[in-house]
């Protein structure tokens, strides 16, 4: 990406009532100008104020009425000049009009290329700019409000705090080897010891959050597996609040797996349906046995569900410990408890296990409370203010790693070789926010965005 060309994409979802057209860059007046025509063009007097017009993507004389706005930058989204046209939707109006505005002297954006202009132009930090993916990805509501506190730069102000005290640090260093003989009012060791300390406490304090960022970010994959016809799609369809799996008194009746997303607890959480494990004759049903398979090697959390209302009871807990050895992220759920005269009748597991009834919605808030535990593979009492991203954590990771030789160092009065170290811990916590980061790593992150972003 270059940042020298005038861009331009659709901006909105194409075939809604109404289509927006951004353009942005050094030319963006004149190409709007020649695209849209009023009694009063787009100018610096105009800026600001949307403006009605009509559009003329060729030289028929035939228009269509749009609106039109100058933003002049670099009071704007990319810090740039920019021109936005509102026109009529549908697909190929709005692919007609944008195709007038490249023929007009703009380029096809690519992905991420305003938010990537936002961040060359100092409108965002790189944390910033990333968040701006995180949201439109969001899953959930705590997706969102993680993604819009970074987006106000929450976390960058942190990075940035953080490489401003290990630099003042750095700096006391390579002084007392430039000025050794001065007397100068140097930190004493144990100040400068102490300093680091807290600094890397703050650090490894933000580095832990990445599992939070993950299942924020990411979500968590939920299988629901167990014998035929116990229960499973009706499972899901509470979960989901509607009918989305067939359900019938039938054993078999799921051939294929089935995943939707679903919130739960605040966490996105992808639900998977899957086929009764059973010995089978039936070609198409070992086709999706297979696949339940496949899908609990690849799953974080298992709900095992066992029919508590079967005469055979030790059955169920044979056949769940035949798939599932001792894995630590299963939840064995007993299903049908409403035709049980003693739910303290069913055998003891060695997984943690929720009683339930799909049928009158009983033991459902138990069975969540379990899963949220799983989930975040910790006590878990509230949003976090912050959760670093996978990117984020190994540069984290490394800094965290060069801090016992900075205080080795210190305490031995190593100046030089605590200052070195400073150095790389300085320019990882740079590479977070895009201090330091390499271009290779701005093509990496822009390019996960969408046309428009």
């Amino acid at each position: 990406m270059n940042d020298k060309d005038t861009i331009a994409a659709i901006c909105s979802g194409i075939g809604g009532s109404i289509t927006v057209i951004r353009i942005s860059g050094r030319d963006s007046l004149n190409v709007g100008n020649l695209v849209w025509k009023s009694g009063k063009a787009l100018s610096e007097d105009t800026r600001g104020r949307f403006l009605l017009g009509k559009i003329m993507p060729d030289k028929s004389g035939a228009g269509e009425t749009a609106f039109a706005v100058f933003m002049k930058g670099p009071n704007t989204f990319t810090g740039e000049d920019v021109v936005e046209l509102h026109v009529h939707g549908g697909a190929f109006n709005s692919r007609r009009i944008f195709n007038a505005v490249l023929n007009n002297g703009a380029r096809q954006a690519a992905p991420g290329e305003f938010t990537y202009r936002a961040f060359v132009n100092g409108k965002m930090d790189l944390t910033q700019a990333e968040a701006v993916c995180d949201l439109i990805n969001a899953n959930s509501f705590m997706a969102v409000h993680l993604a819009e506190k970074q987006m106000e730069g929450v976390l960058g102000r942190k990075i940035k705090s953080l490489r401003t005290r290990l630099a003042d640090v750095m700096i006391e260093c390579e002084a007392r080897i430039d000025f050794p003989e001065e007397e100068l009012d140097f930190k004493s060791k144990e100040e400068l010891d102490k300093e680091i300390s807290l600094i890397q406490k703050e650090v490894l304090n933000l580095y832990e959050t990445k599992l939070e960022g993950k299942v924020i970010r990411e979500g968590v994959r939920v299988v629901i597996a167990g014998r035929p016809n116990a229960g499973k799609s009706s499972l899901m369809n509470l979960l989901l609040g509607y009918d989305r799996a067939i359900t019938t008194d039938i054993p078999g009746t799921t051939r294929d797996t089935l995943e939707e997303f679903v919130n739960i607890r605040g966490i996105p959480v992808k639900l998977i349906d899957t086929a009764g494990l059973r010995d089978s004759d039936n070609i198409i049903e070992n086709i999706g046995i297979q696949k339940t398979l496949s899908s609990l090697e690849t799953s974080q959390i298992v709900l095992w569900l066992l029919d508590a209302s079967i005469a055979d009871i030790k059955s169920e807990t044979t056949e769940m410990e035949k798939y599932l050895g001792k894995n630590k992220n299963i939840v064995a759920v007993w299903n049908k408890s409403d035709l049980l005269a003693n739910v303290n009748s069913l055998p003891l597991v060695e997984y943690d296990t929720a009683v339930i009834s799909v049928k009158n919605e009983s033991g459902i808030k138990e069975l969540l409370d379990i899963v949220e535990r799983k989930a975040w593979n910790h006590p878990h009492e509230k949003e976090p203010e912050l959760a670093v991203s996978q990117r984020h954590a190994e540069h984290l990771k490394r800094s965290l790693s060069f801090i016992p030789d900075v205080l080795k160092d210190l305490r031995l009065e190593n100046w030089e070789l605590a200052a070195i170290s400073l150095r790389h811990i300085v320019a990882s916590l740079g590479n977070i926010t895009g201090e330091n980061a390499s271009l290779d790593i701005y093509e990496t992150i822009f390019s996960k965005f969408c046309i428009g972003k």
